[in-house]
């Protein structure tokens, strides 16, 4: 909870007391309900509805309800990370929980709830949100303040970026989740007012840098997402279809037996093997640049099974042997790029330790 000392001009997502106020005193980030499997508490969330749950959570606090911006998250309020930027006498504080293994999206992602005049059809409930306070200390105007919004949004997408978070529900990259929430606030009395949170500014900058560092850090503790973990085969390639949790079945019509129990038995060091991981993440941008049409469409089978050639040799550890991987890929084919994915796979493996 931030408690803020007088009067401030506030935007947030709150169900009580949202968009633009300035009847605001505290901003509160509440874990609702765990992040797995706690089908009861939120669906008795859901049932008493968004405006008894923000009376529920001000009464625990013991604070107004009617002075309050809430968000409600599964994210464990442990991890909360804290960010603050400076410039000049300007200070940017970002404060961020975040969540985004099963509730990733990309802006315009094929949805699955619709609300109508008889309430929300379909909506199972959900893990995985990020929560953003900004808190700026010093006067800025409506205007500007809603410029930062877009500002932080695109801070929180970078952060997104730099970890190449899927989607959950499309083979994109992912630019948030379906849940994401924010309180922002700067107080009404004081220095001059700041007039633009353009990136171009200032200003803009360090919203920008705050809640993208804090952002960071909320998911490398709510899900373990260090920048170097990002960099195995799975993460790079899952959007795509390749999985851990199913590899060594869909692997076995690749490999023998021999085979595919040394791989197991070697699965870290294989799968994320830093030259493996950078050819996986080379793959996924290059099907990724084929989706959108970036190439013509003649040249794409042919980047495709080049990136699968680079995949295997760096596997096999092996480079000197590419023209010969890539013509053996071209018998697989670009059509089923987790399948290309699963024989490049094979057969680096196969040919790493090769006696003959």
């Amino acid at each position: 909870m931030a408690e803020l000392h007088g009067s401030h001009l506030v935007f947030s997502t709150s169900a009580k007391n949202g968009g633009q106020t300035d009847r605001v005193r505290y901003l509160v980030n509440h874990q609702s309900c765990e992040g797995s499997g706690h089908d009861a508490r939120a669906h008795a969330v859901m049932a008493k509805g968004q405006d008894a749950y923000h009376d529920d959570v001000c009464r625990e606090i013991d604070v107004p309800s009617d002075e309050a911006a809430v968000m409600g998250t599964a994210a464990n309020m442990n991890y909360t990370a804290v960010a603050a930027e400076q410039d000049g006498d300007v200070v940017v504080t970002a404060v961020v929980t975040g969540g985004v293994q099963t509730n990733a999206t990309c802006a315009g992602d094929p949805a699955s709830w619709r609300e109508t005049p008889d309430g929300i059809v379909k909506a199972p409930p959900v893990v995985g949100t990020i929560n953003t306070m900004l808190l700026v200390d010093v006067p800025v105007t409506a205007s500007a303040l809603t410029r930062a919004i877009v500002t932080m949004t695109e801070g929180k997408s970078a952060a997104l970026q730099r970890l190449a978070i899927p989607s959950c529900s499309s083979a994109d990259l992912a630019t948030g989740t379906g849940t994401d929430q924010f309180c922002l606030a700067a107080p009404t009395v004081g220095a001059l007012p700041i007039t633009s949170a353009s990136p171009h500014m200032k200003f803009g900058e360090i919203v920008g840098l705050a809640v993208r560092r804090a952002t960071m850090e909320a998911l490398r503790w709510q899900n373990g997402l260090e920048p170097s973990y990002t960099r195995g085969l799975f993460h790079a390639l899952g959007r795509y279809g390749v999985k851990e949790a199913s590899i060594f079945d869909d692997l076995g019509g690749h490999l023998d037996a021999e085979h595919l129990q040394l791989l197991r038995r070697n699965s870290k060091s294989a799968f994320y093997e830093p030259l493996v991981g950078a050819a996986a993440h080379a793959m996924a941008t290059v099907l990724d640049r084929a989706r959108h049409e970036t190439f013509p469409a003649a040249v794409i089978p042919e980047a495709i099974i080049g990136q699968a050639a680079t995949l295997a040799v760096a596997l096999a550890a092996q480079p000197d042997r590419w023209p010969e991987f890539r013509a053996r890929l071209h018998e697989v084919g670009a059509a089923d790029p987790r399948e290309l994915v699963l024989a490049a796979v094979a057969l680096g493996w196969r040919e790493k330790w090769r006696t003959n």
